[in-house]
């Protein structure tokens, strides 16, 4: 196996990336090696799919499964190799039936080659030693890893494209210019680009590309759940029989609520499930009791310690210890070897391990945080932020947040927020925020200094009040009084960025290390072009920012 997906890859002077029989993720070279042969396997499918809108042949079903295959592979998700195996054979026969409906409607099918031509092997054996030769780094000793390292952008940017993709459809929210989109980027990549500034260009279409998909999944949470709001929200547990909810399905969510009603159990989100308890729709469920516990790289000890049932409904899950393995449920596209899977939103076997459990026999002293600053909540109050910053009484906005991680130096994060000056407001989103999210940050003027936007999939929310920001003052993004200091983790952060200098926004401090796949010559492409920066210390970068903003 090789891969360098997430930050938490191994990194040796013999080259950075997990090469051993197991990732840090805890993946195992078998399903690091499947999941290589599905990207190809949809990269095929993608290939034909393409050029079946060329003679009018729009299949959603090919748009749908590519999204929810590709998500699959994303860091923490999926680890279940009969699984792979599975959607490898559906990614093959999706293809020959897109070949067929453009035989049948007298179109010219187009000479194919490449991933489109893949046949998988039918034993397990023979099928993971066809993994070298498709795997990420295949012919890099002809290349160099400078191609390797900008495609390996463009396939981990179109990974994060797809899990939002897959999160809007969930909710009903989906276009075919989307699907397209996808299969574009699969089709490009199947042609094993070599073009260092045709691929930079590439990268940049995906991030407008991610704006889109963002701003339909925006409104796709607005019109199921409602508009978030300012919440305060319990972080301490009720007495009672407890159900836990991670990830960041909030239909799943939903129907948990809507089972478990009338039945003596309280529901808690975790992770990114947190931002749920600002919407509307929620609220009416009194048994949703809050928020337990926090990000997803304590799970291991947190889950061990809730007394009931656990439900992961997407990233990010790591491998289940003893103490939970029997009752800690997968749904959507999360799965790992033995772990009961849910399917059709019947959590049935879910309240039955609840109601057997013991719960929580005990309430600790209350605590809360408050949630729910969205861009309406923000953008409503916007006369008065702006009054705020004329006055001087606001001197500047930092934006921290992003994904979280296990790895050294994401104390950073926490440095830098509670080291912000009492005159500026910092505003998060993603389980980043774990690491400040409960201190008390205070006020100015009544408008809190700490703003929780929501999930990493709200980013949508933060570029609405930076442009509603810019337009009030009359200037670009890049000369507000505001700093992004961003964690990335995985893949959905990828595609965040690539959207971010799609729209030219500039002097991102990215951290705690830049991602394994960039070569110094792609790092100094980013710098360049982007102003993409390194963090350094907490205190040295808080004084940059204010400084540069002056």
């Amino acid at each position: 196996m090789f891969c360098h997906q997430c930050e938490q890859t191994a990194r040796s002077a013999d080259g950075d990336g997990c090469a051993s029989t197991r990732g840090n993720c805890g993946k195992d070279a078998t399903t690091a090696d499947l999941q290589d042969l599905l990207i190809h396997a949809v990269k095929g499918l993608a290939q034909v799919a393409r050029a079946g809108r060329g003679v009018g042949i729009v299949d959603r079903e090919v748009g749908r499964f590519i999204s929810h295959a590709v998500f699959t592979t994303l860091t923490n998700v999926n680890f279940t190799p009969a699984r792979f195996i599975a959607m490898i054979g559906e990614a093959v026969a999706h293809r020959e039936r897109l070949l067929d409906a453009m035989r049948a409607s007298g179109g010219t099918i187009p000479a194919l080659a490449g991933p489109a031509t893949f046949r998988p092997a039918t034993d397990l054996l023979a099928l993971l030693a066809q993994a070298p030769a498709i795997g990420i780094r295949a012919g890099e000793d002809v290349v160099g890893p400078d191609v390797i390292g900008l495609r390996s952008l463009l396939l981990y940017g179109l990974k994060g494209v797809s899990a939002y993709v897959y999160h809007a459809r969930v909710l009903g929210a989906e276009a075919d210019e989307v699907y397209a989109g996808l299969e574009d980027t699969l089709d490009y990549l199947a042609q094993d680009p070599t073009d260092l500034e045709d691929m930079l260009a590439q990268a940049l279409a995906l991030g407008r590309l991610n704006l889109t998909v963002m701003e339909m999944l925006d409104a796709a949470n607005i019109s199921s759940f409602g508009i978030p709001e300012p919440t305060v929200v319990a972080v301490t547990p009720r007495r009672g029989k407890a159900i836990l909810v991670s990830g960041h399905d909030m239909l799943d969510l939903t129907a948990i609520l809507e089972a478990t009603a009338g039945k003596g159990i309280n529901v808690y989100t975790h992770g990114e499930m947190l931002p749920a308890n600002a919407y509307p729709v929620f609220k009416k469920y009194p048994h949703l009791a809050g928020n337990y516990g926090g990000a997803w790289q304590e799970q291991q000890a947190e889950f061990s310690a809730f007394p009931g049932p656990i439900v992961m409904t997407s990233n990010c899950l790591i491998e289940p210890r003893p103490a939970y393995r029997q009752r800690i449920f997968t749904t959507g596209p999360v799965g790992w070897p033995g772990l009961r899977h849910i399917e059709n939103r019947d959590f049935a076997p879910v309240i039955a391990a609840a109601l057997a459990l013991p719960g929580f026999t005990e309430e600790p002293q209350p605590q809360t945080i408050t949630i729910g600053f969205a861009r309406h909540t923000v953008l409503g109050v916007a006369d008065k932020v702006i009054d705020a910053v004329k006055a001087g009484a606001i001197r500047h906005f930092f934006l921290v947040g992003g994904c979280d991680g296990a790895a050294p130096g994401r104390n950073y994060y926490t440095e830098f927020a509670e080291g912000t000056p009492q005159d500026t407001v910092v505003m998060t989103l993603g389980c980043g925020k774990y690491r400040f999210n409960r201190h008390e940050f205070g006020d100015i003027g009544g408008i809190p200094r700490l703003l929780d936007l929501g999930q990493c999939n709200d980013s949508y929310s933060a570029i609405r009040i930076a442009g509603a920001l810019a337009e009030a003052f009359g200037c670009g993004i890049n000369d507000l009084p505001l700093s992004l200091v961003v964690s990335w983790f995985e893949q959905k952060a990828a595609a965040v960025l690539l959207t971010l200098v799609a729209l030219g926004v500039r002097n991102i401090r990215l951290g705690p290390t830049l991602p394994a796949f960039l070569t110094p010559t792609l790092i100094g492409v980013l710098v360049e072009r982007f102003g993409i920066q390194t963090i350094t210390t907490a205190e040295a970068d808080i004084a940059a920012s204010l400084q540069r903003a002056a």
